[in-house]
């Protein structure tokens, strides 16, 4: 029988997490003292309901929202401000929300409320991708299917144009055993209404699914399961990052050459 928690307890999988966490914090601390200190725009009315927004030189076109992982439970968008480098290089501006954690909210709230934070956004009236990371990969998906419409009226069905979800998870049911559920307080039936896997299919836009090559089996077979099962309807693609692990698996994004920062800024049409 596999081991779920091992699958799926990354801190336990990569004995440095806790440096690599660390090194996000003193990057970003210096990113932001070189003078990329972000515009914050807030979306709610909670503390963490907040924007991190790195404006590119020429702040006109395409905005690439990145949404943080750490279960739903942990980290806050101040860790990943460096991650801003490789797109606003390019000119893209770079949109990182914070939000609220279990167990204070639940999965669901932290859905709505990035989509809150997508329809602050959509009224700069231009196109947004959405990219995250583990549980910011789950909420990039979310955000991809969700019926703008049915949010609010006045928004376009294709206001989020492409989704690019790195080690994401999008089938929730295997968390409920583990270690990481005592945060989430989920159950069989509330983490499959959590899951983009089981849920209304896009009908707009593409999706990338990329997982860090020394990933578990079960970060492949969550990304694998939503390409297929979203390929159906819409562009879907896999891919991994060669000799990345969970908390690796990101580091690309602060490179403008990296081949990650050059897909998503084909996903935004530049």
């Amino acid at each position: 029988m596999l081991d779920l928690e091992a699958e799926y307890n990354n801190r336990a999988r990569v004995p440095e997490s806790g440096e690599l966490i660390a090194g996000w914090a003193r990057d970003a601390k210096a990113y932001r003292a070189q003078g990329h200190a972000p515009q914050v725009i807030p979306y709610g009315a909670g503390a963490r309901n907040t924007i991190d927004y790195f404006t590119a030189a020429d702040d006109k076109g395409p905005i690439v929202l990145f949404i943080h992982g750490g279960y739903w439970q942990a980290l806050d968008a101040s860790f990943f401000s460096h991650l801003s480098r490789g797109l606003t290089t390019h000119g893209i501006s770079v949109a990182m929300p914070s939000y609220d954690l279990c167990p204070q909210v639940s999965v669901a709230d932290i859905v709505a409320q990035i989509r809150a934070a997508v329809c602050q956004l959509a009224k700069f009236g231009r196109p947004l991708v959405i990219s995250g990371h583990s549980a910011g990969g789950h909420l990039a998906a979310c955000m991809l299917a969700t019926d703008w419409k049915s949010v609010d009226p006045a928004l376009p069905n294709n206001t989020v144009t492409a989704a690019y979800a790195i080690s994401g998870l999008f089938d929730l049911p295997p968390l409920v055993a583990t270690s990481i559920n005592k945060a989430l307080q989920m159950d069989e039936a509330s983490a499959r209404a959590a899951s983009p896997l089981f849920g209304p299919v896009p009908t707009h836009g593409s999706l990338d699914a990329v997982v860090g090559g020394e990933e578990s089996a079960e970060y492949f077979r969550q990304s694998r399961s939503i390409v297929e099962a979203w390929g159906e309807a819409i562009p879907t693609r896999y891919d991994s990052v060669p000799g990345a692990n969970h908390f690796t698996a990101i580091a690309p994004l602060a490179d403008a050459a990296s081949s990650m920062v050059l897909r998503l800024k084909a996903l935004t049409g530049l």
